[in-house]
């Protein structure tokens, strides 16, 4: 038998049964994949889940809008705010902008303003130092920050108010001026250690590399340090901007007049005003409301993405 004539031997291919094909395994999410867990029947779970956000959506939007249905009603009063206001009026936003609540708002966007440069600029420069240098003493200095976020205002407001008057060293009188207020909110242990975090996390190999370049220290820190760090700067942004708009014992101590007052003093001001109705308040309350809802609207998409940095960081 020649070598041609032998075939190899081909051992047929098993069948596929087509009820044992794999299905296609699903790479994106579904329509419905949360972490609540939605699924896409509704159910029990799909109801309950529902009742909880409503629950939830109730207990933090219900006091917004009593305080915009007091603030348009013509006769708000404590016992009988509701949901919608009834006989809509003007009249108490006009009434709070003869009482001066535009100029205690304009003093407040003032302070708020330039309290908020100078926090992020000490906070920036501390934490640069902090998280990309090595010396002494150093996480001593880290201590020292986080313990003022640990001292209630009331505990230090009678010396701060001594400091104010009669400044160390310089002998100066800050008080009745927009410096008294925003001197002392020019540091923040909160954001000093969110940044020093933030920082510490970039990697080295980038620095090394702008240093062979000739990078120095400052275009290090405003070039190639901070354009890594937007996330954390819209942490501390929109935290800082509320703690200082929220001020109320500060610019209480630090003021000389009435007129130095800001809106959240001024807000205990109209309550105490008998001439004035709970709607005037109100209307004062949600003028106060508004700086700090468009500074988070401006920012909420920098305070998202900082917050899940930090929760992902490690």
């Amino acid at each position: 038998m020649s070598a041609s004539a032998i075939e190899p031997v081909r051992t047929p291919a098993p069948a596929v049964s087509p009820a044992r094909t794999a299905e296609p395994r699903r790479t994106t999410p579904a329509r419905f994949d949360t972490a609540l867990g939605w699924g896409e029947r509704p159910g029990a779970g799909w109801a309950l889940r529902i009742l909880l956000c409503v629950l939830a959506l109730a207990v933090f939007a219900a006091p917004f809008v009593t305080i915009l249905s007091g603030a348009f009603t013509r006769h708000a009063s404590g016992s009988s705010l509701s949901f919608l206001p009834h006989d809509s009026t003007w009249q108490n936003f006009t009434v709070a902008g003869e009482r001066g609540i535009w100029d205690y708002f304009a003093n407040s966007l003032f302070i708020a303003g330039g309290a908020l440069l100078l926090q992020l600029a000490v906070s920036v420069l501390a934490a640069y130092a902090l998280a990309r240098h090595r010396f002494r003493g150093q996480a001593l200095i880290l201590t020292l920050f986080m313990l003022t976020m640990m001292l209630p205002e009331e505990v230090i407001a009678i010396p701060l108010s001594l400091v104010l008057g009669h400044v160390p060293v310089l002998g100066v009188d800050l008080k009745g001026t927009a410096l008294g207020v925003i001197l002392p909110l020019g540091a923040w242990g909160f954001s000093v250690m969110l940044l020093t975090e933030f920082m510490k996390d970039i990697p080295a190999e980038i620095e090394e590399a702008a240093r062979l370049d000739g990078v120095g220290e400052f275009r290090m820190l405003w070039q190639v340090v901070l354009p890594l760090c937007k996330p954390a700067l819209g942490v501390a942004g929109v935290l800082g901007f509320v703690m200082i708009w929220d001020q109320y014992l500060l610019p209480l101590i630090a003021a000389k007049d009435p007129t130095d007052y800001t809106v959240t003093v001024a807000l205990s001001i109209l309550r105490t005003d008998p001439e004035v109705g709970s709607g005037v308040v109100l209307a004062g309350a949600v003028i106060a409301l508004v700086p700090s809802l468009v500074v988070y609207l401006l920012l909420q998409r920098s305070l998202v993405s900082g917050i899940a940095a930090g929760a992902t960081k490690g």
